[in-house]
């Protein structure tokens, strides 16, 4: 009977640590090609030696090309009655180097841990921004290679303009923390962030400095059709919205955006209306116009797959007033070959036309490819293309 207890009371132990083992997941992507991009490269060029108002063209093995190269780890603890704690930790490299994707930074892409269970998740860290989950799942090209979405999504015009970044299209932001419901009435989910700094540690001295973010995402999937809408809203901190006519200093960005997709099966289409508005505390020193930066993009595209390849088309038109600078447009087509469920050959042309106010670039996703202005490229007005193909598996 002692020996049957003493058995017991082992067996209880032993299902006692596997009930609160963590399983964690080993996964990344690597991905290398070739990208050449030709045309408006170095057209009104100021650097020393280079021909100003000539085209140019430029050759590059890179990786990450349509999706960057990482290495992450992700893992679950069952911590009983549905709820389960969660985290990831995801880092980005240079494939063509083997370099960190920031220097000195570790897990850039993704930095996040929470809890999940009947309520939803919630998580906090470095978080991926509802905007950039919404309008890169709507992307042909999956915010990846020279057709992505943003390379007309922005204006180089708003982003030297106090310092404002890629806040007009945001990806990531630090020091978040993000609520993510269950589905319900048959396939809606919302999603709401804030994060009490939008890049970098918080101010040590004032919380009043730091760019505040809150998010919201609502969105619909059932079946072949998926719509949504999302708002963003970034406060910028008073440091950064110190001001002189010189400099204008930033007030505040928001983004929204409405699309969706229907899925055909022999094809998939997809659009989205996004709308962009940047704040000043001088809008005098922002345009000569004396007005706040707006944009408007605009984006139709489809997939359509045929056996072990798939088809990519979109067209994207970005229209701008005052300091975002005219109108860009880009064409976009790609076609995929799918040597197994992890490898894909893929490749990719898109052509970018800037009218006479408006300065965009062709780039090669996350290796910051893209020639803009301060890059060699001064000049509105022309035109850019690019070509790339490569190869990525994911393991």
């Amino acid at each position: 009977m002692q020996k049957k207890l003493i058995a017991l009371a082992v067996a209880g132990l032993a299902s006692t640590a596997a009930f609160a083992q963590t399983n964690v997941t080993i996964y990344g992507l690597v991905d290398y090609g070739y990208t050449y991009r030709f045309d408006g490269k170095n057209a009104g060029s100021t650097i020393p030696g280079v021909n100003t108002g000539t085209p140019n063209s430029q050759s590059q093995f890179n990786g990450g090309q349509s999706l960057g190269n990482r290495i992450g780890f992700k893992g679950t603890e069952d911590l009983g009655n549905g709820l389960k704690a969660v985290f990831l930790l995801e880092q980005g490299f240079m494939l063509d180097t083997g370099l960190q994707q920031t220097s000195g930074s570790q897990f850039t892409r993704q930095a996040y841990m929470g809890l999940s269970g009947n309520f939803g998740t919630v998580v906090g860290g470095r978080l991926y921004t509802p905007h950039y989950t919404f309008v890169s799942g709507l992307d042909p090209f999956g915010a990846g290679t020279v057709g992505r979405y943003n390379n007309v999504y922005s204006s180089q015009q708003i982003v030297s303009i106090a310092n404002v970044g890629n806040l007009t299209d945001p990806v990531r932001v630090d020091n978040a923390i993000a609520y993510v419901s269950p589905s319900f009435l048959g396939g809606l989910t919302a999603t709401l962030a804030f994060s009490n700094n939008a890049n970098l540690q918080e101010d040590s001295n004032s919380n009043s400095n730091n760019n505040t973010v809150y998010a919201g995402l609502l969105k619909y999937e059932n079946g072949p059709i998926t719509a949504g809408v999302n708002y963003h809203y970034i406060n910028a901190g008073s440091r950064a919205s110190e001001a002189t006519l010189l400099a204008p200093g930033l007030k505040n960005v928001q983004n929204a955006t409405i699309g969706g997709s229907y899925d055909f099966k022999v094809a998939k289409v997809m659009a989205l209306y996004s709308y962009n508005d940047v704040d000043f505390v001088n809008a005098l020193a922002a345009g000569s116009d004396n007005k706040n930066a707006t944009l408007n993009n605009y984006m139709i595209g489809v997939t359509a797959p045929f056996g072990k390849f798939t088809g990519k088309a979109s067209y994207l038109y970005s229209d701008g007033n005052s300091a975002a600078g005219g109108d860009a447009q880009q064409f976009a087509i790609g076609l995929d070959y799918s040597l197994s469920k992890r490898t894909v050959v893929y490749s990719a042309y898109s052509f970018i036309n800037n009218d006479d106010q408006r300065l965009g670039a062709v780039g090669d996703a996350s290796n910051s490819g893209a020639y803009s202005a301060g890059n060699g490229y001064t000049l509105p007005g022309v035109f850019q293309q690019g070509v790339q193909v490569g190869v990525r598996h994911s393991f």
